[in-house]
């Protein structure tokens, strides 16, 4: 297999914390996307090796396989990365450097030969190695960020996401939240020697609105009436994620007041027909522009309240 240096694919130190690298995925698979980038192969193998990279950086222990393995992280179980520490990891930084530059077939034999035999029960004369390397090993989980406006996931909606240069069509669920992650079964990496599939973790990200502010699963929104409104009561339209709904504005509502509507909020996740409620936060306005006669009845209003 050829190596591939996850982090010059990133374009990041091989110091760089979690976030640098999330920071730097986002911004690269942004560029690189098919949708932005249609009909070019190079930047498909780019958006391939940048989601790659990605998730294995971003995962605590696959990168510290990939550190001490390169290429061949995935074909060492926990168990065995523990035995190999226990026998003192590699033999110098020079080992490993010519492992870095050369893949495994930089391996120097009989510097590893002893390590080997404990870790797999003979060396690689013996095929020790080539009987483990035939046990079944899940394949590789990939990890996916899906960025979704608010009103999208007021339903249930259907999308096409790119993982490994193939289209999946998911449905992403009514009332998802913000940092969820959806697991689908076997859509990841495939299996070595009859292993499992790996699995695909996406990542929902919702992004705000600017109308309407959920929290949790209620949602709140100012709603302007007139003066005049505020002052007699009477009625209002408005605008919610289902649709227009009238609320009534009792005499001399102040300004900021708030109603309360129930079950006019957000979709509960997998729960059918049940949601959060609605908070209307009442915002007066005041009438501008007002003729010489509006202004004498102003006038005397005030001079009536002031009696």
């Amino acid at each position: 297999m050829q190596y591939k240096d996850y982090y010059k694919i990133l374009g990041v130190d091989k110091k760089a914390s979690v976030a640098d690298i999330k920071k730097a995925y986002r911004k690269l698979a942004r560029k690189y996307h098919p949708d932005v980038n249609p009909d070019n192969a190079e930047a498909e193998q780019k958006f391939k090796d940048i989601n790659e990279a990605n998730e294995v950086l971003s995962d605590a222990n696959k990168r510290k396989k990939y550190d001490a393995y390169g290429m061949d992280w995935a074909k060492v179980s926990d168990e065995q990365h523990e035995a190999w520490n226990r026998q003192g990891g590699f033999k110098g930084q020079q080992k490993q450097q010519q492992y870095y530059s050369q893949g495994s077939e930089g391996f120097d034999m009989g510097d590893f030969s002893d390590f080997f035999q404990s870790m797999f029960g003979g060396g690689f004369g013996g095929g020790g190695f080539s009987q483990a390397r035939s046990r079944s090993m899940k394949g590789q989980d990939f990890s996916a960020e899906m960025h979704l406006p608010l009103r999208a996931v007021y339903h249930d909606s259907k999308h096409t996401i790119t993982v490994s240069g193939k289209n999946l069509r998911i449905t992403i669920p009514a009332g998802i939240k913000d940092g969820q992650v959806i697991k689908l079964k076997g859509k990841g990496g495939k299996g070595m020697n009859g292993g499992t599939d790996g699995d695909l973790l996406i990542t929902v990200l919702v992004d705000p609105d600017p109308s309407f502010e959920r929290r949790g699963n209620d949602i709140y929104l100012s709603h302007a009436i007139d003066l005049y409104t505020a002052m007699l009561g009477g009625e209002s339209k408005v605008q919610t994620l289902s649709g227009t709904v009238k609320i009534k504005i009792k005499p001399e509502t102040q300004n900021g007041t708030k109603l309360r509507l129930k079950g006019k909020g957000f979709p509960v996740y997998r729960r059918k027909d049940v949601f959060g409620d609605l908070y209307v936060n009442i915002q007066v306005k005041i009438p501008t522009g007002l003729s010489a006669k509006e202004k004498e009845l102003v006038k005397k209003l005030s001079e009536l309240r002031a009696k």
